[in-house]
């Protein structure tokens, strides 16, 4: 053999040697994981990307969206008023609308001074003991949250302030970093003392997108993930909350809220519109309110959204699709796939379900998604408790939200604040408050090089 020929044979091998060995490092994504909601997905990654309706709606569901979204987004009024659709506001109130909490249908944010009202963050009250149905017990004068508003005439309950200690610490590789941890406190109360023994829990409004495919899911794939016995010794226990359903008179599987303590979200978006706008409805026909002359006020009707307009925004809640993930094949996003899996992250953020049959959207049935969530309840740890049962949940333990979203909130909603109550200022922060049964993940997390970490961030934001 000439010297020629032996010499492109050895580069031949080198070059084949290189695109083999390329190869088996190259990463690729699953196969349509970029449709986080299955059909009802959407390719807009614009302010608007939470607004929009799942394209496989029928004809008739998707005028409904929009008759839906008006309610949800305009403000409703005090009675007597001439717009007799939306009128019956208050007396005591959070927000004059649903997106005053919700704004574009994202998440809410941490007041940006003392008094800012409709930001999407309010406080949950209760006290030692429990109600009839097991769920948290109101305080006697301020009842199950804080209202920071109220109509004319009518003193609003109170005002808050929130005050923050740093918390500082390191990565392994020594990049230092600082948490803030919040502290409440009330400015003004108007209906006496609050309960010695009160109880506060903070709760920012989170995006509204795919509640309905979440509402899909089966019950047997949820309860799937319950291990409170922690069997296997992955340090991991889920927990199933079981709650009061309105509707039924009977208690369910807790799937919605911050503490898995609603069943259904038709009951969500009732509970929502009478804690947060004091609107009556057949679920929850009673005002809270905690002033006599209360009573005497004219209302906006028996029930001021009648069952039919509540029906066309639990359908807008329902319907709300999910936007496309992005860089779904970038390897720097794939490799923080690994990493996020390698942490164990996963254990909790579970990646994909199998949604079952919707009992009354058909686009929501049979859909492959992506959400991140089991859906249960978990010890978070001392740092993140709020020490406030309710049913089965206690201080330390939250439902895993979704993650669907959380790299667009930014643009969406003009911030990046995460958790229940909104202390973490970025991604890396909110992995770092974890605790409880994700200590271990958290720990881990510290120990990446700066390269892994920026990978893993990659990686979340492009969900």
């Amino acid at each position: 053999m000439n010297h020629s020929l032996l010499s492109l044979l050895i580069l031949s091998f080198v070059v084949f040697s290189c695109k083999k060995d390329e190869a088996a490092t190259q990463l690729y994504p699953e196969a349509n994981e970029e449709l986080s909601g299955g059909i009802a997905s959407v390719n807009n990654h614009s302010e608007n990307a939470f607004g929009q309706a799942a394209p496989n709606l029928t004809e008739n569901e998707a005028l409904l969206f929009f008759v839906g979204n008006s309610f949800f987004n305009q403000n409703w009024v005090q009675s007597p008023a001439s717009t007799t659709a939306r009128d019956g506001l208050g007396p005591m109130m959070n927000a004059r609308s649903c997106s005053g909490c919700h704004f574009k249908d994202g998440r809410g944010h941490v007041p940006e001074f003392d008094g800012e009202t409709s930001g999407g963050l309010l406080l949950r009250l209760s006290i030692s003991g429990s109600d009839a149905h097991g769920g948290p017990l109101a305080d006697p004068n301020y009842g199950g949250q804080l209202q920071d508003m109220s109509i004319a005439g009518i003193d609003k309950e109170g005002t808050y302030s929130i005050s923050y200690t740093d918390i500082s610490g390191t990565f392994e590789d020594g990049t230092a970093y600082t948490l803030q941890n919040p502290t409440y406190s009330f400015i003004e109360l108007n209906y006496g003392a609050l309960d010695a023994g009160v109880m506060i829990s903070p709760r920012v409004a989170p995006q509204m997108i795919g509640m309905g495919l979440l509402e899909a899911i089966s019950e047997a794939d949820i309860l799937a993930h319950v291990d409170e016995a922690d069997s296997d010794n992955d340090g991991i226990s889920g927990k199933a909350n079981y709650v009061w359903d309105v509707s039924s008179k009977t208690t369910r599987l807790g799937r919605f809220g911050w503490k898995a303590n609603q069943p259904s979200l038709k009951q969500q978006v009732a509970g929502a519109f009478l804690g947060d706008m004091g609107i009556t409805s057949s679920l929850f026909p009673m005002n809270n309110c905690n002033d006599e002359a209360c009573d005497t006020l004219p209302t906006g009707g028996e029930y001021e959204i009648p069952d039919d307009d509540l029906d066309k925004v639990v359908l807008y809640s329902s319907t709300l699709a999910v936007p496309f993930r992005r860089n779904v094949d970038d390897q720097d996003v794939l490799k923080g796939k690994e990493i996020f899996q390698e942490l164990k992250c996963n254990a909790c953020h579970v990646q994909k379900y199998t949604t079952g049959t919707h009992p009354t959207f058909s686009a929501l049935s049979n859909q492959t998604i992506f959400p991140y969530t089991d859906l249960l309840l978990h010890d978070m740890g001392d740092a993140l408790a709020d020490n406030r049962p309710d049913y089965l949940a206690t201080g330390n333990e939250w439902r895993t939200p979704p993650l669907w979203g959380i790299g667009l909130f930014n643009t969406v909603n003009g911030h990046t604040q995460y958790l229940h109550d909104g202390r973490a200022r970025n991604l890396t922060e909110a992995i770092l408050w974890h605790g409880g049964e994700a200590e271990s993940s958290k720990n881990e997390f510290k120990a990446l090089a700066k390269t892994e970490r920026e990978q893993l961030l990659a990686f979340l934001n492009s969900l």
